[in-house]
């Protein structure tokens, strides 16, 4: 049975379609923008890799290289802290308590400039609990 290398993305530069992995076990290896998946266009720092490997003219060569760590999405990747998202959420329900309910309990809606201002609260606090929207 055949061993496949393992390692890290220690660099990889997308615009110049090349980059180095650390192997497991700590030899660089390069990598060209060829060798990736056809659906990836460039690796992250640190993303965990296998990969075949060949000697080139100036040392180890990766050849098709497989990701064992997807990329997260870009709107994960920006995604708040659980707790400091907490504290948003806590924030938006004092609003809409203090601001929101006591003119709906009357029978009406709250002011124009009250209800656009929590509203932008609410969305803001929705793109973080759902990112790809």
């Amino acid at each position: 049975m055949r061993t496949v290398p393992t390692g890290r993305v220690k660099w990889f530069d997308a615009d110049k379609g090349f980059g180095f992995l650390t192997q497991d076990g700590g030899e660089d290896v390069y990598v060209r923008a060829s060798a990736l998946p056809s659906d990836v266009d460039a690796l992250k720092t640190g993303q965990r890799v296998d990969f075949d490997m060949a000697q080139g003219r100036r040392g180890p060569q990766a050849l098709k290289v497989k990701l064992l760590d997807p990329l997260p999405s870009v709107a994960e990747a920006r995604r708040r802290p659980a707790d400091e998202l907490h504290g948003m959420v806590e924030d938006m329900i004092k609003l809409l308590e203090l601001k929101i309910q006591p003119d709906l309990r009357r029978g009406r809606y709250p002011d124009r400039k009250v209800a656009k201002r929590i509203g932008e609260v609410v969305r803001a606090v929705a793109r973080e609990l759902d990112p790809g929207s």
